[in-house]
């Protein structure tokens, strides 16, 4: 059932991240402004943050697998009309919206559909496997966008890594099966009780400032690697880039394993911190890096790319170890909504910044979201005291 989730997670997440893959191309033939640019992919942010309340409550009271599988086929078709239909900002901003929708309804029910499976013991481990594949399938975007963009079309790169997400629903829907004593629920609505609990406020926070980091990240990625004079002195340049960045962010895959595995552990808010210190040194200094060969370039991209995703699975797995049971759905999904509104706006401040001052300027930005998620896992190390990955009982505010 891990697979299973895991690999429904990995065909839709394709979509997640293909317009970034081939932002350069769009950028010329739409002729957008980095703010633009930076609009369209948090259109995709938006919409999957108006759906994942609602996902959430659906989530607790009926089979995640349902909820996956509408939310994959939404998100595959909206996709698919992005490649065939979308001819400028406004259009493209539409079509990335509606396949925001349908992703609310893939990556936290897989989790919740996860969590069901797992007992706390091991459940760092499986959440590090299972939020390692949107890493690894986010990594496979930019790899299969980049490589096709690169042979034939950008609409061609976005159709074909669009078609995975309409498979899904026949494979979690035949192949899948919900965890035993999980069939009935009783959950009713949205309990927003977890709100004061101080450290799932922390942990949530933590959840938040990571984001603006990561998908600040992946959103410019590629633009950076193509300024750089290693890259652009390349015979292909836009496919080296595409491919670097493609396994650096495949990469990140490893990290989550690594992060949640460590977690079950040594304890998840030392994971938490180590990995926060890393990525965000490296964001606070990348941008004044273009000088350097393409070797140590490479060497210290892929180090991002697992420091980047370290700390995602302990906090996801934190989030199910201090609700009760039958809520763990809408808190991650309150989780999902809080932490994905910074998404929304970094790669705009991203694009702004980097209008203003150029790379140098615009990274900071990024390492400014790492430096409060670590002031945020101070806090969750204070109302929290984590011993081994241990779930600590609930303190209440």
């Amino acid at each position: 059932m891990l697979a299973v989730a895991s690999i429904s997670l990995l065909l839709s997440i394709l979509v997640w991240f293909n317009y970034s893959a081939v932002l350069p191309l769009i950028v010329e033939e739409w002729d957008l402004s980095g703010i633009n640019a930076g609009i369209i992919f948090g259109a995709f942010q938006a919409g999957y943050l108006i759906a994942i309340l609602p996902a959430g409550v659906f989530v607790d009271r009926y089979s995640p697998r349902w909820i996956i599988a509408i939310g994959a086929t939404t998100t595959g078709v909206a996709s698919l009309g992005f490649a065939i239909l979308a001819t400028g900002f406004l259009s493209g901003t539409a079509l990335r919206f509606v396949a925001g929708l349908g992703m609310a309804g893939v990556y936290v029910p897989g989790m919740r559909f996860v969590a069901d499976w797992y007992a706390e013991t091991a459940r760092g481990t499986a959440m590090g496997i299972y939020i390692g594949t949107f890493s690894l399938g986010s990594g496979l975007s930019f790899l299969i966008s980049s490589v096709v963009a690169s042979a034939l079309d950008w609409r061609i790169a976005i159709a074909t890594t669009s078609v995975g997400a309409l498979v899904v629903a026949p494979l979690i829907l035949i192949v899948g099966r919900d965890a035993p004593n999980t069939i009935q629920r009783t959950a009713t609505g949205l309990d927003l009780t977890v709100l004061r609990n101080r450290s799932y406020l922390a942990a949530v926070s933590v959840y938040s400032w990571h984001n603006w980091e990561l998908f600040g990240v992946r959103n410019w990625l590629i633009a950076f690697l193509l300024v750089v004079p290693a890259i652009t002195a390349t015979r292909q340049p836009a496919l080296v880039a595409g491919t670097l960045a493609g396994v650096m962010i495949a990469l990140g895959g490893l990290g989550n394993v690594i992060g949640g595995t460590l977690s079950d552990r040594v304890g998840r808010v030392r994971i938490i911190s180590l990995a926060l210190l890393v990525s965000g040194l490296i964001s606070a200094t990348i941008g004044a890096f273009q000088w350097l060969p393409l070797i140590a370039l490479t060497a210290l991209v892929l180090c991002y790319g697992v420091a980047l995703t370290m700390d995602s699975a302990p906090t996801s797995t934190l989030i199910t170890e201090l609700v009760a049971d039958e809520h763990v759905g809408a808190a991650l999904s309150v989780q999902s909504f809080i932490g994905f509104s910074t998404t929304v706006i970094s790669p705009v401040v991203f694009g702004w910044a980097l209008d203003t001052g150029g790379y140098a300027l615009a990274f900071p930005t990024l390492a400014a979201g790492a430096f409060l998620a670590l002031l945020s896992a101070a806090l969750l190390r204070y109302t929290r005291k984590d011993k081994l990955g241990s779930a600590a009982p609930l303190q209440e505010s």
